[in-house]
């Protein structure tokens, strides 16, 4: 992978920057501005060491054309005062602003380019199409810097295509993604605990197949428990379960018998009446999961207390910790202590162990760690990238930061 050491190089040179600011909007309401704090590093570099920064990202998904709800226009002012500078927006990628803008920057002046999903030609599946988007974009700069881990699995014209177009680096941020990443891979130090959740056990499976034979302990919760719980032939009532992955799941825990990673499941649900904020909800055992009150249906939404606590002690005894995917509902409170509990136990005192990395995999974890009302200083690492992240873990290829070769 082709890094930079010094952003100086860049000073008086035209700069397009891949950024991922990606962020939750509720109403045009940025809701997590997690993204654009981390991609501010790389910008500010090199704005500050001279160069003209063109800052190119998307934001939601838009069917290939403009889309006023998922305009990056509310974006600017963020990440202007994320960098501590102003940022001029352009309207279009590749239109006539857009190039007229690019044209006028003054060294160590930033533009933001409207939404790139705007154009079909970002995300095509035909290569020639994504290759002349691409074409376009390279036209406005001088170098390329790749640097939203967030996007680095996909194929995509301002992520992959570009880098055979202009001299091309990755950004401190992905570095630092890459970096992490590969110590979790490679060197991590033991116990090596990898805590996973969210609601189905099919988005986690290429990890759990790749980390299996490499971590210590897996730590199963969310949604995806229960299709564990069903393979091991526990009722869970009306819980989510995924009925085809039911037999990989059989698999997996076959394999940890065999001498593969602890397996550690809950040992009991926080169940309600409905999926909503206000339910009736109740604790039970998972061996009781469907003794429910009268007229319940029973819907498991968080890991319980003896669970959460247990799992606490497991995390805190561990010297590596990789956690993906929520306990339970956090988003309604009275489903949340189980995801809570992880996440103070990912957190480190000042003066801990500085051998010790936690690692928060981006996505619904990290969306949870900031509305449970951690800072992203107390832990080692949160990801930009769920879904890079995973794919990452899972010993895939991905296209992004194989055009950095």
């Amino acid at each position: 992978m082709r890094t930079y050491d010094d952003p100086q190089i860049f000073s008086h040179r035209t700069v397009l920057v891949r950024s991922d600011l990606n962020v939750p909007m509720d109403e045009g309401t940025i809701t997590d501005r997690g993204r654009i704090l981390a991609s501010a590093g790389t910008i500010k570099a090199l704005a500050e060491a001279g160069a003209r920064v063109i800052v190119m990202s998307h934001l939601g998904r838009p069917k290939g054309s403009p889309d006023p709800q998922y305009s990056l226009h509310p974006l600017a002012p963020e990440l202007a005062e994320a960098i501590g500078r102003d940022v001029a927006f352009a309207a279009d990628t590749v239109g006539e602003e857009a190039k007229t803008k690019a044209a006028a920057l003054a060294d160590g002046e930033v533009l933001l380019l409207e939404n790139l999903r705007f154009n079909p030609g970002e995300t095509s599946k035909d290569d020639s199409e994504r290759a002349a988007f691409a074409a376009q974009l390279a036209e406005l700069a001088d170098d390329f810097v790749s640097d939203g881990f967030g996007v680095v699995h996909r194929k995509q014209a301002s992520v992959f295509d570009i880098a055979s177009l202009l001299p091309h680096y990755a950004g401190s941020l992905v570095r630092a993604e890459v970096e992490v990443s590969d110590l979790l891979l490679n060197d991590p130090q033991t116990p090596f605990s990898v805590v996973l959740g969210g609601s189905k056990v099919s988005d986690k499976l290429g990890v759990i197949d790749n980390l299996i034979d490499r971590a210590d302990n897996l730590l199963i919760g969310g949604g995806m428990v229960f299709t564990f719980l069903a393979a091991l032939g526990h009722d869970i009532g009306s819980s989510l379960v995924e009925k085809d992955r039911v037999e990989d799941v059989k698999g997996y825990l076959k394999r940890a018998e065999a001498g593969g990673a602890n397996i550690i499941l809950p040992t009991d649900i926080v169940m309600a009446a409905s999926f909503a904020a206000d339910a009736e909800n109740w604790v039970r055992p998972v061996a009781e999961l469907e003794s429910t009150p009268a007229g319940a249906q029973g819907l498991g939404l968080d890991i319980g207390p003896d669970s959460a606590a247990a799992y606490a002690d497991v995390i805190s005894e561990s010297t590596t910790v990789f956690w993906n995917g929520p306990m339970g509902v956090f988003e309604f409170p009275a489903f949340a202590a189980g995801t809570k509990a992880v996440a103070a136990a990912l957190t480190d005192e000042p003066g801990a162990d500085s051998s010790r990395l936690t690692v928060v995999g981006g996505g619904d974890s990290a969306a949870a760690v900031r509305t449970l009302g951690f800072a992203d200083d107390e832990f080692g690492h949160i990801s930009t990238g769920g879904g890079a992240s995973l794919e990452y873990l899972e010993g895939k290829t991905l296209p992004g930061l194989e055009a950095l070769a």
